[in-house]
């Protein structure tokens, strides 16, 4: 049976026993290396933090749990430019609710977004007031999660953007808003580059503000310039040793094929999977160790599991592949923007560098605690960021 061109479709997603039980047996036969020689993380992922993982994975975590939880929520799909795209979609019970799409980065997925879901489309029911209240849009970007894989080169940031623009219009959305962090926020930058009239603002945790010429400095391993600020220069200091620690992405833009052990390993899936950045990968560490974190055990392998059931270790890389720009450099955003800047991210951005790269700046504030996967780890703070971020834009 053929699929009406733009049709939107249910949807729905139950594992196999079979597969779970395969996912078992693989992590049971875990081969392991020799313990790092190194007695911190600078040698990446701690043999203690993946083994733990993998016990815990292999004997506790139930992925049930996380699958009941995902279809208790409104899903679908709907084919854009030849490709099926998955997305959650809750609307507000409150009539003035203001549209809204948040896309998720990688390693990440929609189960980044799970915890904002309830407080942004029922603020009431969440310690807030109607007028903050969300019609909220969730895609899985493609290549990750319930979306299809393409199968051609050509699905870089620019065009998942369009493809967003697209999809909240179809599902009827004349006005709406943006948000995202990692690559969720270099899709939504791009988004408003191409400034759709549909689309009257972005909100983002992870700004493009960097200076092209301090950017292609740092990037090369030359010294941090002088004469700037000392909120700059901490900048400059973070994105140095941020790009001294960017091997992941330079295999997956250049060689994401190569990375076939991914799909074969899942406890190979998982240790590369957390160690995207020093401050999360001491974080998972850990929360593997025993603490209470603003993520827990099950939070991490809900995603990690999602990429091991969808296949989607290589799918996902290949996004690194398609872009040609620059992670965090200033893009051209002309339309409103509030900006959140939590003290774990990449780097934290400097009011001075975001009211240069953002001119119509509408929200500007430097949090307190949060990293890199800020709706994920703290959400309630995230949720207060968005609210406040976009009250102005009703």
């Amino acid at each position: 049976m053929s699929v009406i061109s733009g049709a939107i479709r249910p949807f729905t997603f139950e594992t196999p026993e079979t597969e779970l039980q395969a996912l078992r047996e693989r992590v049971a036969a875990t081969r392991w290396p020799e313990k790092e020689t190194v007695a911190d993380q600078s040698q990446g992922t701690p043999l203690a933090t993946s083994q733990e993982l993998a016990r815990y994975w292999g004997s506790e975590y139930d992925w049930r749990k996380c699958e009941a939880k995902l279809n208790a929520l409104p899903q679908f799909i709907t084919e854009i430019d030849g490709l099926d795209i998955h997305f959650i979609h809750v609307r507000s019970r409150h009539d003035d609710a203001l549209p809204l799409i948040v896309t998720h980065g990688w390693p990440g997925s929609i189960i980044e977004q799970l915890k904002i879901i309830g407080p942004l489309t029922d603020p009431t029911a969440h310690g807030g007031s109607a007028v903050d209240a969300f019609h909220l849009v969730i895609p899985s970007i493609p290549g990750y999660g319930f979306s299809g894989k393409p199968t051609t080169t050509g699905w870089g940031p620019e065009r998942i953007g369009r493809a967003w623009v697209e999809l909240m219009k179809r599902l009827g959305y004349a006005q709406f808003v943006a948000q995202g962090g990692d690559w969720g926020a270099i899709i939504t930058d791009l988004m408003a580059v191409a400034a759709p009239p549909e689309l009257i603002g972005i909100h983002t945790n992870m700004p493009a503000a960097v200076p092209p010429e301090i950017d292609r400095a740092l990037l090369i391993g030359n010294p941090i310039p002088s004469g700037l600020s000392d909120d700059e220069t901490r900048a400059c200091e973070q994105l140095a040793f941020f790009y001294q620690h960017i091997a992941y992405a330079q295999i997956m833009a250049s060689r994401p094929q190569t990375l076939t052990g991914l799909v074969d390993s899942p406890v190979g899936l998982a240790s590369f999977m957390i160690d995207h950045d020093v401050a999360s990968l001491a974080l998972i560490a850990r929360v593997f160790a025993g603490q209470t974190e603003g993520l827990t055990r099950d939070d991490l392998l809900d995603n990690i599991t999602l990429y091991w059931l969808t296949n989607t270790a290589i799918s996902s890389s290949r996004l690194y592949a398609e872009n040609k720009l620059p992670f965090l450099t200033v893009k051209g955003v002309a339309i409103p923007v509030a900006v959140s800047v939590f003290p774990d991210e990449l780097y934290q951005a400097p009011q001075s560098w975001t009211q240069e790269a953002y001119p119509k700046l509408i929200h500007y504030n430097r949090l307190d605690k949060g990293g890199h996967f800020a709706a994920w780890e703290q959400p309630q703070l995230f949720v207060d960021e968005v609210r406040a971020g976009f009250r102005s834009l009703r």
